[in-house]
């Protein structure tokens, strides 16, 4: 089982939560959200190695996740973390799915996305 179906089997059993797939163009990117709000706390995308920077041909599966603009930094400064591919780079994360980020780590990270966006 490749680490990205690993992940969103186990964000879909632990918040209970369905991904929308939002974009005809690119049925593979899944969105997950908050069920009273509507509020993004996972994006699965597959994006192309080189518009993240990676060396490297084809393509990398990557979680965006929100983050506390105060651990961004120190995040980043992880193997497989990176600047949020299309979101907001102070608040967002982009996470490898490629095993270079430990799964245990990968879920970790969305856990907190999902409490930073539960407004609660």
């Amino acid at each position: 089982m490749s680490v990205k179906t690993a992940v969103v089997k186990s964000v879909t059993a632990r918040y209970r939560t369905r991904p929308d797939h939002l974009w005809a163009r690119f049925p593979e990117y899944a969105v997950f959200r908050q069920k009273d709000s509507g509020k993004w706390y996972a994006l699965f995308m597959t994006v192309q190695r080189k518009k993240l920077g990676l060396a490297g041909e084809g393509n990398v599966d990557v979680v965006n996740v929100k983050s506390r603009p105060e651990m961004v930094g120190s995040l980043r400064m992880k193997d497989g973390i990176l600047p949020a591919y299309h979101m907001n780079k102070e608040h967002w994360l982009s996470v490898l799915l490629d095993a270079t980020v430990p799964e245990e780590l990968v879920l970790e990270l969305i856990s907190d996305s999902f409490e930073l966006t539960s407004g609660a």
